[in-house]
């Protein structure tokens, strides 16, 4: 007779891959990706070592599926506040806003996710996570180039530009260590935001207008702390 898992075991067995992701993400917003470790992680989602590696083999597989997953949370936070907008330009400024603010409220995490050293390979995973984000930013752009809104344009080269931009400016080596300060945290998303807007040719006074727009949404007012 073939064993076929109940509805039952198959949630509980969900939750506890679950619950090793979770502590997997907790471990790398506190300490880096260099906290992720099988033994400690087990420990923190109060299973055996064993049980993490029967869901996940190697520690790679763990911190790939960790970068996938954090990678699919941001895309939805991004099309939810972007699908919301009333328009397309309304819906880029949006997107890159909330990029911004994604990074900036797990920054640890976010530079773990995007380049922090590691000791095994996850460049796939990371490649994919970024892959996914632009081509989300690629089509805001499109969008608002079909509209009649922006200018033509590469809007994949674009969309790639400006992610690069938001990362580097916000978790990057060259990004200012002030940036835990709800007030500087603000200023910084709508700096960067104003930058992203106006590099892909939304006029100076629109621009404008979108940024203060998007930071009186109670989503961004909350995550910054405004």
């Amino acid at each position: 007779m073939v064993y076929r898992r109940t509805h039952q075991v198959v949630k509980r067995l969900a939750a506890r891959r679950s619950a090793i992701l979770a502590a997997a993400r907790e471990a790398a917003a506190e300490g880096g990706m260099a906290a992720v470790q099988i033994a400690p992680v087990a420990v923190r989602a109060n299973v055996a070592a064993g049980t993490v590696y029967r869901y996940f083999p190697s520690k790679a597989d763990l911190i790939s599926e960790l970068i996938a997953e954090v990678s699919r949370d941001e895309l939805a936070a991004i099309r939810r506040a972007a699908d919301a907008a009333p328009g397309p330009s309304s819906a880029l400024a949006a997107a890159v806003t909330t990029v911004a603010v994604h990074t900036l409220s797990q920054r640890r995490l976010a530079w773990g996710i995007l380049a922090e050293p590691v000791d095994v390979d996850v460049s796939a995973s990371r490649l994919a996570s970024r892959r996914e984000i632009a081509g989300e930013i690629a089509g805001r752009i499109d969008a608002a180039v079909r509209a009649g809104h922006l200018p033509a344009q590469d809007t994949a080269l674009a969309a790639t530009a400006l992610l690069g931009a938001l990362h580097e400016a916000l978790v990057g080596p060259l990004a200012p260590d002030n940036l835990d300060d709800p007030v500087k945290m603000r200023d910084a998303v709508q700096t960067v935001t104003l930058l992203a807007l106006r590099a892909v040719g939304v006029m100076d006074a629109r621009a404008r207008g979108l940024v203060v727009q998007q930071t009186l949404l109670p989503t961004t007012k909350a995550l910054v702390g405004a």
